[in-house]
């Protein structure tokens, strides 16, 4: 099982010349972060959790040869705006519609901000799709089984994934105990930590630390990272041994 972060960014957290902060301004690739989002190779198949705004580039940059299936965590913008992306894997291999699986509320919310993908007159070369819902129960894609994990960010559910080894919890400020122990035993846990500062609806880094060490992964990485938290190299050497700060390409072999 091979797994990349496409990004690891927050739409909070872009370089911008305006701000001129020691993040903005460095030069270390890993604090140059895109959009959340992360690919999973399993069994020679190929899953897509979230497809943000900067979803082109990232295929692009990753070379991403086909996808067997897209998962949603929840509908905010800079986790599904990429959608409309998706089309030239409509046709790589003939034409044929890629399957979505999301919550019926993500969905819905799919269907109304790409309602042309939907129509059943559809305009040539818009993205062909197959959405699929999804809730709190497992679920398989080519019959790889994956575990959602409900969470709370502020007070709008999201779903986390596990399949096999490897748990993704991205946008969160609140995991019950019974869900948290659905990621127990995980070898890989990558979980949100927005900023040192706390926040409405996301884990502070101390917050995902406490977390980390109850889940005990052999090795936690944090993604949806925004500018105010620091230089990686820097933030790196707080960190306990088994945890880390995730960045774009980086990819994870278990």
């Amino acid at each position: 099982m091979n797994v990349t972060f496409l990004g690891t960014g927050t739409s909070g957290g872009i370089p911008v010349l305006t701000c001129g902060c020691e993040v903005c301004n460095s030069l270390d690739y890993r604090d140059k972060r895109l959009r959340v989002s992360v690919w999973i190779e399993v069994e020679n198949k190929s899953f897509v959790i979230d497809t943000g705004p900067d979803f082109r580039h990232q295929a692009l940059r990753e070379r991403i040869p086909r996808i067997d299936g897209i998962i949603y965590t929840h509908e905010h913008k800079d986790h599904t705006a990429g959608l409309d992306d998706i089309r030239p894997y409509n046709y790589l291999h003939g034409i044929q519609h890629l399957d979505l699986y999301g919550h019926p509320r993500v969905l819905a919310q799919l269907k109304r901000e790409f309602a042309y993908a939907f129509e059943e007159q559809k305009y040539p070369g818009v993205p062909l799709i197959n959405v699929h819902e999804i809730g709190n129960e497992e679920f398989t894609i080519k019959e790889e089984t994956f575990t959602p994990i409900e969470v709370l960010h502020h007070r709008l559910p999201v779903l986390g994934f596990r399949i096999k080894d490897f748990t993704y919890i991205t946008d969160v400020n609140y995991i019950s105990e019974q869900e948290l122990e659905k990621a127990y035993g995980s070898k890989v846990l990558v979980l949100g930590a927005l900023q040192r500062q706390k926040h409405i609806s996301h884990f502070t880094l101390d917050e995902a630390i406490e977390v980390a060490q109850k889940v005990n992964a052999d090795v936690t990485y944090f993604t949806h990272i925004s500018h105010k938290m620091g230089l990686h190299s820097e933030v790196e050497k707080e960190l306990p041994p088994n945890i880390r700060l995730a960045y774009d390409g980086l990819q994870v072999k278990l």
